[in-house]
This record gives C-alpha cells, structure tokens and sequence, in this order.
C-alpha cells in the first residue's frame, strides 16, 4: 500500500481574513470547483515545514516564514492500494496571492463567509475542520 501526506494551510492575513484558493476542475475533477486552503503532497525525504512553504510559493507566490500550527490530522482517503492523510495547519501572512493553473482563484475572505458556505462550495476536509471548530475563524 502507498502511503500519501499532504499538507494544507490556512493563512490569515494582518486584516484578520482567511485566504481560500478555487480549485480547476481540470486539474481537480473529482472534486470539482470547490474553496480549499492551500497546500499538496509532500516530497518524500523532505522536512514537512519545507514541503508547506514550497506549495505556499508555488500556488499563491507568496513567502512563508512564520512557524504554522499543526491543528489536525485527517484521513482523506483510503482506497485499495492508497492511503492519503492531510495535515492541516494555521498561520499569517502579508501580501497578496499570484494563482498558478491548479485554481481559478483566490480570494481573502471573512470568517463569518467561510461558516456560510455550504459543502458543495468547500472542501469536505476543511469544512470538517471549521465545523467541528478545530479551526478556530
């Protein structure tokens, strides 16, 4: 079995807002269009902090050098022969984000708007998280 590990984040900007990026459902098809935090898969072999940055630079070119708070381990997906789990981590940031092909946008949003949407509009992972409040908007 092939284990998988992604890591996500959730970035907060100085104006208190959460930064969510819109996935391509070309690249995304099993999912769809839906909001998500930012992240990806790790490089196995490299440190996952350093994975969590490089996925920052490259899908929103901007520089992360906080130190993140881990806040949640998830199993995503158990399928024969893959294992994927996520972890999901909050963090701030200044500047705004440049999209690379994997989304079709990005937008800073208030917390009371991330509560609001509905699971049609968000990832399932995440809204788990904000539901359950794991994540603390």
């Amino acid at each position: 079995m092939e284990l998988q590990v992604g890591v996500k984040i959730l970035l907060k900007n100085p104006a208190g807002q959460y930064l969510l990026v819109r996935r391509n459902p070309k690249k995304y098809p099993e999912v769809g269009p839906k909001w998500d935090i930012v992240g990806g898969r790790i490089e196995p072999g490299s440190p996952l902090l350093g994975n969590l940055r490089r996925e920052i630079l490259e899908e929103v070119r901007l520089e992360y050098a906080g130190d993140p708070k881990l806040v949640a381990a998830q199993d995503i997906l158990r399928v024969p022969g893959r294992h994927v789990v996520r972890l999901s981590y909050t963090g701030e940031i200044a500047g705004e984000p440049v999209l690379d092909d994997d989304h079709l946008e990005a937008r800073w949003f208030e917390a009371a708007e991330i509560k609001n949407l509905s699971e049609a509009e968000l990832d399932i992972y995440f809204k788990e998280l904000v539901d359950k409040q794991i994540i603390q908007l």
